[in-house]
């Protein structure tokens, strides 16, 4: 029998890695919503008595069983410094499909997509899926490695929108904004050295699709992403400062880019 190639060994070890990956979720709220969510595969709660009273009517939605632990020995395998209030739950990553898919469904208003250029950082993740959410965009776009996974501390800083708001992990950024440009997207770099606004720059084109690309704080876009960009734009500043967080970033470009 041939010997299999390294690549295909490595792909089939990355599939059964991905398969067997599980999530601890932690805070009331992120565990209330990922008990009402449909999509969300739940395997194991674990709760104290106060935590489980208040999330009853959730409980009996998911039709999973807690498990009660001691509020002083609090049974779940995650970090004790946590602010888990009593609850957690151990679910599998979502799986929101194909990027072409969500690009092209169907919503109110033009889409519009959040790209993250080695954004590793789950609590500016969580805030960015949370401004993502608030202004209606289509779906955020992480890259496979070197970006933040699902965690507790994205979930629980998301507030909820880790269930809803799509958030994608692609292998190449820069193919997958070729495939959005393929799909009739305007892409926009945001540089704080760019010459031109965002809003200059997208002032005509409003009623187009539009996908914003930020990179980590500090580094910024690579200059792979950069060169794949149609223009790059910065949010012009007033004081000398002149940046912000990259959450914050994402959450006045969204907003700059409403019609």
């Amino acid at each position: 029998m041939a010997k299999k190639p390294k690549w295909v060994v490595a792909k089939e070890q990355s599939r059964k890695a991905a398969a067997a990956e599980t999530v601890w979720l932690f805070g009331l709220h992120a565990v209330r919503d990922a008990l009402m969510n449909p999509k969300r595969e739940r395997l194991r709660l674990v709760v104290t008595r106060n935590a489980m009273d208040k999330l009853a009517d959730a409980i009996a939605e998911a039709g999973i069983e807690p498990e009660m632990s001691d509020p002083r020995k609090f049974a779940a395998p995650i970090d004790p410094q946590s602010v888990h209030q009593g609850a957690a739950l151990e679910v599998k990553p979502l799986n929101w499909g194909r990027l072409e898919d969500i690009a092209v469904s169907e919503g109110e208003g033009v889409p519009r997509i959040l790209l993250l250029d080695r954004v590793t950082d789950p609590h500016n993740v969580g805030a960015i899926l949370r401004s993502a959410e608030v202004f209606g965009a289509s779906a955020v776009v992480g890259t496979l490695h070197h970006s933040a996974p699902e965690t507790g501390a994205l979930a629980k800083t998301a507030s909820g929108a880790l269930e809803r708001q799509p958030y994608l992990r692609e292998r190449n950024l820069a193919d997958a904004m070729e495939r959005l440009r393929a799909l009739g997207y305007l892409i926009y770099g945001l540089d704080g050295e760019a010459e031109q606004t965002l809003e200059d720059a997208i002032a005509d084109v409003r009623d187009r699709p539009i996908a914003l690309v930020l990179g980590a704080e500090g580094p910024g876009l690579r200059p792979k992403t950069k060169d794949t960009c149609d223009a790059l734009v910065k949010i012009p500043y007033e004081r000398a400062f002149g940046s912000l967080n990259v959450s914050n970033a994402a959450a006045v470009a969204l907003y700059a880019t409403r019609q």
